[in-house]
């Protein structure tokens, strides 16, 4: 597994151990699975893939429904074809929760039906996060005092959960790992603040120079989809309304960046088993790590 901030260079070290490994990648990016938006979610490219085969990368639609469960059952139905072809499997990605997913297992939570959960994303469309987040408070106090109220998807569940179910979302999240029958190598891609910061708005120009505007206005129609609901995406749909101009909607999307980079640190620093490297020569020393523990 590897993971690491947005920006800090998982998809090259992923490449490279994958091909001295002689194995596939299964993408753990919740964005880079959505198709028509390569560019703000910096997914591998086709040149990235010819290299490697990844699995997991734009391979649903924007507005289709996807879950970090159904990440974890995906996965787990994949590895075993996986394992016939050899002895390793390279994970990359930064979205925390799919790395918990398939390394320590999610609780098993119903699943909500289409038509809640169309009528909860209606409610959100039309009024907004504030009335969700009273509900959950009257649901849920718990998961209330714990959730990122800044985050639509969490609340957005948690409300689909407790009303599907009719008890707290907070009493189905147990936090017990589940067991695998394959051994686990975590490595945690890092580098100093100000390096990994200048990467980000080097690269988010780049993402400009690339057609990021172009590909917003393509999907322009579908903002209300929680697809869209990300950095680069957001600030580029203030600045077709309007509300920004093209400057700051560039300079809103590094400082954006810069925080989820921050937030991604603060939960994989909770992880013991995370060894952490610098992705200058972490190639080599994964695959030193990998042959020690053989």
């Amino acid at each position: 597994m590897i993971t690491g901030p947005t920006a800090v260079g998982k998809t090259r070290v992923a490449i490279e151990v994958a091909r001295a490994l002689g194995c596939d990648i299964v993408n753990a990016d919740s964005r880079q699975i959505f198709r028509h938006i390569p560019i703000c979610t910096a997914a591998p490219t086709a040149q990235e893939q010819a290299l490697v085969k990844h699995h997991f990368v734009e391979f649903r639609e924007l507005d289709e429904y996807y879950s970090a469960a159904q990440y974890e059952a995906d996965v787990m139905a994949l590895l075993p074809s996986l394992w016939q072809q050899g002895d390793y499997v390279v994970m990359s990605g930064g979205s925390m929760m799919y790395v918990d997913a398939v390394c320590r297992g999610i609780d098993n939570i119903p699943d909500i039906s289409p038509a809640l959960r169309a009528q909860v994303l209606e409610e959100y469309n039309a009024t907004g996060l504030e009335p969700l987040l009273a509900e959950l408070e009257r649901l849920d106090p718990e998961y209330y005092a714990q959730v990122d109220k800044c985050n639509p998807r969490r609340v957005i569940h948690a409300i689909e959960v407790c009303r599907q179910t009719g008890v707290p979302y907070s009493t189905l999240r147990t936090g017990k790992v589940k067991q695998r029958d394959f051994n686990i190598i975590k490595v945690g891609l890092n580098m100093e603040r100000a390096q990994l910061f200048d990467r980000i708005n080097r690269r988010v120009d780049l993402m400009m120079e690339a057609g990021l505007e172009q590909e917003a206005r393509s999907v322009q129609h579908l903002r209300h989809l929680n697809s869209l609901n990300t950095v680069g995406m957001k600030e580029m749909m203030a600045y077709f309304d309007g509300t920004m101009d093209y400057v700051t909607a560039r300079e809103r999307i590094k400082k954006n960046t810069r925080v989820y980079a921050k937030k991604q640190l603060t939960w994989l620093a909770r992880d013991p088993d995370i060894t952490w490297m610098h992705p200058d020569g972490a190639t080599e020393t994964i695959l030193a790590q990998i042959s020690r523990n053989s």
